[in-house]
């Protein structure tokens, strides 16, 4: 768990039976906005990374086994990175740390230099406001590609692989008023990983459909709750068919759109949380 307001992160152990033992805390950068578990230094134990939105960096908490971890280990971003993901991106089994930046307007990558190290980042150019990243081979080339929801210009951004964890320019799609998260997974059930997004500002959720070769079509939008801050696409009833789970924070509940089958989806249901 991250704690923004004490710049710190919380790790609860759990007991075996669904409960879990008191908090265990590790201080971080300022402001910790997002964060990752994934084991980095190929010692098979998950490590902590976390994005520090007010010190412009991130951490790397080494897992030093029965689930402790080293003091952070800090690399340098951009300006108010908001959101992480760990991800192999060149291809050398090393998992590698991308970050957006909101106010920088850029994506950071730091390649893994191996146990557990990171090399300086690289950064590519976003359009204004990137606050959700997703990492996905999204044009079914072997190569995990980058997508991000920006925020500020109501649009989704996808820069693809080129190899060797460098990425071309992006491309971007519109989507409605203030994308706040953004998931990629194969909804239609042909092959191709499609961008699901919520769209914060207009209370609905975005869904681009992948049309092949790392493009997509023009999104389709699905009412959600009010201020719909989070998303994720999971099978919940068991019919192979990925359904759409969307946190509506202003309504005070979680929405469950059901995949109709064809990545069309149904009305929601709420469920009061």
């Amino acid at each position: 768990v991250t704690n923004y307001a004490t710049n710190s992160i919380n790790v609860l152990l759990n007991t075996g039976s669904g409960t879990f033992n008191a908090q265990i805390t590790y201080l971080v950068g300022i402001q910790p906005a997002s964060v990752a578990v994934v084991d980095v230094n190929n010692d098979n134990k998950p490590d902590i990374i976390v994005a520090n939105s007010g010190s412009k960096n991130v951490s790397v908490l080494l897992n030093t086994g029965s689930g402790i971890f080293n003091t952070q280990t800090t690399y340098s971003v951009g300006t108010n990175p908001l959101s992480v993901t760990v991800v192999d991106v060149n291809s050398d089994n090393k998992p590698d740390i991308i970050v957006a930046n909101y106010k920088s307007n850029t994506v950071s990558v730091l390649l893994n230099a191996g146990s557990g190290t990171f090399n300086a980042q690289t950064n590519y150019s976003i359009s204004p406001g990137p606050l959700s990243v997703a990492v996905v081979d999204v044009n079914s080339d072997n190569k995990p590609d980058i997508i991000v929801a920006n925020y500020d210009s109501s649009s989704v951004s996808v820069l693809l692989n080129t190899g060797s964890g460098t990425f071309s320019a992006q491309t971007t799609y519109s989507v409605t008023s203030g994308p706040y998260s953004v998931v990629v997974a194969d909804v239609n059930n042909d092959n191709n990983p499609d961008i699901i997004v919520a769209n914060f500002d207009s209370n609905n959720v975005g869904v681009l459909l992948n049309a092949g070769s790392g493009t997509f079509n023009a999104q389709t939008t699905y009412s959600a709750g009010a201020s719909p801050v989070s998303v994720t696409v999971v099978d919940v009833n068991s019919d192979s068919n990925p359904d759409i789970i969307v946190t509506n924070f202003l309504s005070d509940n979680i929405g469950v759109l059901l995949n109709t089958g064809a990545g069309t989806f149904n009305a929601q249901i709420t469920y009061s949380v």
